[in-house]
């Protein structure tokens, strides 16, 4: 069967993730259109074809003992000059992003990744690109607001072409959402 390159992320919803990929384009990101916005959980890996089910069990299997939880993006952040990215920083609900990502990744599962980098979560919104442009996202984006309630994370496949695709949803197994102090959802750019 080959092997197959997949990612597990919490998708970032409407409007905000159309929003943010057509800006990550203009800013002259060319994988823009290829990479739908998204928080990673699970970064690109390689997988045996034939293992799929056993990783999408072991999804499931996190999914069902997660719990909803409010997701709050404000500002930027940069993690140059290690690697050139420029990003839009979790305000709320990162420490439950690094609690999923240690889950899909355990040593025990099907998917014991390891790690490049420390796991900090965040939404890309300039990689690989000239310094100025990298620059004008970062300050762009400084002001940048969004907040929803994060309820289930997805199973992404690289296609040959590079342009990310979903497989899979897989919704958290609690109902309830834990309410944000004034929680309203939003997503503006600010006006100057």
């Amino acid at each position: 069967m080959g092997t197959v390159t997949i990612g597990v992320s919490i998708a970032v919803p409407e409007p905000h993730g159309s929003l943010l990929q057509q800006l990550r384009a203009g800013f002259g990101d060319a994988a823009a259109h290829g990479i739908p916005t998204h928080v990673t959980l699970l970064p690109p890996t390689e997988v045996d074809g034939s293992d799929l089910p056993a990783v999408e069990a072991h999804l499931a299997e996190v999914a069902a003992t997660g719990r909803p939880f409010p997701m709050r993006l404000s500002g930027t952040g940069t993690f140059r000059p290690l690697s050139p990215v420029v990003y839009v920083r979790i305000a709320e609900g990162a420490e439950a992003c690094t609690q999923l990502q240690k889950q899909l990744r355990d040593p025990a599962g099907p998917v014991p990744r390891e790690l490049q980098f420390p796991y900090h979560p965040h939404v890309t919104v300039a990689h690989g690109i000239d310094d100025e442009a990298m620059d004008r996202a970062f300050e762009e984006l400084a002001d940048y607001e969004a907040d929803w309630p994060c309820t289930g994370f997805a199973l992404y496949e690289q296609g040959a072409d590079g342009v990310w695709r979903k497989l899979r949803e897989y919704p958290f197994g609690g109902l309830v959402v834990p309410p944000q102090a004034g929680h309203v959802e939003r997503g503006s750019l600010p006006t100057r």
